[in-house]
């Protein structure tokens, strides 16, 4: 390939300060095991994209407060302007779309400077703008104006995901080379974990602000928007970037699977050019497209296909039930979502850390495979009425749905090598955005035509089962087709070391170890994990105690 005079200028050389990428190369003897926690006090904050749902029924009512002033008349584009009329939630969960096409433009558009500028410069300028998004949309609930939501949290806030999204991805990759699966897992299952803290926290502020003249949704976000910020600044300042060639004490480098992961780098401007990123972009959008069609309509889903067999009266239809048996169904239904979000998030965790031993591609293979079993088999499962084996498979569905996610970043630097992975996990991100549109679309879609087909029961979502399953059929064959890359690919030793020359100076001593002792889990990092564990305990904790309701 061409050499790029461009490459061998310093990475931040236009960043000088304490912010930019030279300043924070760690010093012999730094802890590695102090960047996951700081990435998890970002993910953990961004996150909350996920809760945002909790806000939709108070904001309903923001006017009415007891009850939602409806305008027959009202259309999206009034929706945007109107201070006389109470907000649909329809109109309020446009949010959601926004946050990821916005996530994946961002992640994609930003990728390239985040890997000159580094972590710490990347993580508060996510700080920045999803906070500052948040008081944005503080301000548009307190006078009423829903397009300052849909552009604070939604457009400003949809970036600042995206930024802090990869702003540890690579940064990781390069502390834990032994590792990368599960120190992505890590940092990755903070961001499926942010609601779990969020959304009860968010609760809990609004009972605690309501008012018979407001529904205490706007101080909620600015607090929030205060303490998240706290974090996240705190976690960007944590971050810290091992030297140049450094590796932990006594690792060595394992040999390749079949040439699966590969110890040269390939530039940012060539990745998106490979059959393989497309491959890996395919195999990501299918698997999450599947996912996150399930996560809009598992509520529902369950309520319809089971319906007063979850309450103790078997045969009885939902739409039969009476409102204490529906009160029942819905606490049930909402316990499965709540069991569905921590195998979600225990997923990224588990899988991402297993494609250390099974490798990448594997493990996505399983993703596939199993997946298609499950998804083809739920139809019988409901049609026997066997809830236990029913929710059981989604739960391992939801575990894959969050383990493609957290694997996805080691995938790519085992095929695209470590020195751009930031950067080209950003463009591949736009699978998730792609995703975020198509899942949803076909799965509500598939619904409505059997419900305006007559269908009802457990066989109204077997249609939607079989064509989701097919999905993962496809992405099986994508990422079964994912081979090395060819030697013309990758950039030349002089390249690479060109934009590794700031942080060669202080390569001569290890800057960690495992285990242990001396950059293992010395007090210090367990006080760091402390500060993020904590939250995430409570927030399972929960989550969990309203999800044992399905066992009762």
């Amino acid at each position: 390939m061409n050499v790029r005079v461009a490459d061998a200028r310093p990475l931040a050389a236009a960043s000088p300060g304490r912010l930019s990428r030279e300043a924070i190369v760690a010093k012999p003897g730094f802890n590695r095991w102090l960047v996951p926690p700081a990435a998890l006090a970002i993910h953990l904050c961004i996150g909350m994209a996920y809760g945002f749902s909790v806000f939709w029924l108070p904001l309903s009512r923001s006017i009415g407060i007891t009850a939602s002033k409806a305008c027959p008349d009202l259309t999206l584009l009034s929706a945007l302007v109107t201070t006389t009329c109470d907000w649909r939630v329809a109109d309020l969960g446009w949010m959601y779309t926004l946050f990821f096409v916005f996530l994946g433009a961002s992640a994609a558009v930003f990728g390239g400077w985040l890997e000159r500028a580094g972590p710490r410069k990347a993580g508060l300028a996510a700080a920045l703008c999803w906070c500052g998004g948040m008081a944005i949309s503080a301000l548009g609930i307190y006078l009423h104006q829903l397009w300052m939501m849909w552009l604070g949290s939604g457009v400003i806030g949809g970036i600042g995901l995206g930024l802090g999204y990869i702003s540890p991805v690579s940064t990781l990759i390069k502390w834990f080379p032994d590792r990368r699966g599960m120190a992505t897992g890590m940092a990755i299952m903070g961001f499926g974990g942010g609601a779990l803290i969020g959304s009860p926290l968010a609760a809990i502020l609004m009972d605690w602000f309501k008012t018979p003249t407001s529904v205490g949704v706007w101080q909620t976000f600015l607090v929030m928007a205060a303490g998240y910020c706290v974090f996240m600044t705190a976690g960007a300042l944590g971050y810290r970037v091992p030297p140049a060639g450094w590796k932990p004490e006594g690792w060595t480098a394992p040999a390749t699977r079949a040439g699966m992961i590969t110890n040269r780098h390939v530039h940012l401007d060539d990745a998106h050019k490979t059959v393989q990123f497309w491959l890996i972009w395919a195999a990501l959008c299918l698997n999450v497209s599947a996912g996150i069609g399930v996560i809009g309509i598992a509520s529902p889903m369950l309520q319809e296909i089971f319906g007063g067999s979850l309450v103790g009266a078997p045969g009885v239809g939902f739409t039969a039930l009476d409102a204490t048996q529906k009160a029942g169904v819905a606490a049930i239904a909402a316990g499965f979502v709540g069991l569905l979000s921590l195998f979600n998030i225990g997923g990224r965790f588990f899988w991402a850390s297993l494609s250390d031993k099974l490798g990448r591609k594997t493990t996505y293979a399983i993703f596939f495979a199993l997946g298609i079993a499950l998804y083809a088999a739920a139809p019988s499962f409901a049609a026997a009425g066997s809830q236990a084996l029913f929710v059981l498979s989604f739960c391992v569905i939801l575990s894959m749905y969050g383990g493609g996610f957290a694997t996805v970043p080691a995938y790519l630097a085992d095929i695209f090598g470590t020195q751009f992975v930031g950067a080209i996990h950003g463009r591949l991100l736009t699978a998730w955005s792609t995703a975020g549109i198509v899942g949803p679309v076909v799965v509500n879609y598939i619904r409505q035509a059997q419900v305006d087909a007559g269908v009802s029961g457990s066989q109204l979502y077997d249609r939607t089962m079989y064509i989701l399953a097919g999905m993962l059929a496809l992405g099986f064959v994508a990422n079964l087709l994912i081979r090395p890359l060819k030697e013309h690919w990758f950039m030349k030793e002089a390249d690479v070391a060109a934009l590794e020359a700031k942080g060669a100076a202080v390569a001569g001593a290890p800057s960690g170890s495992f285990g242990i002792g001396r950059g293992g889990l010395t007090p210090t990092a367990l006080a760091a994990w402390a500060v993020v564990g904590i939250p995430i305990a409570w927030g399972v904790w929960i989550t969990l105690s309203k999800a044992l309701i399905i066992f009762r």
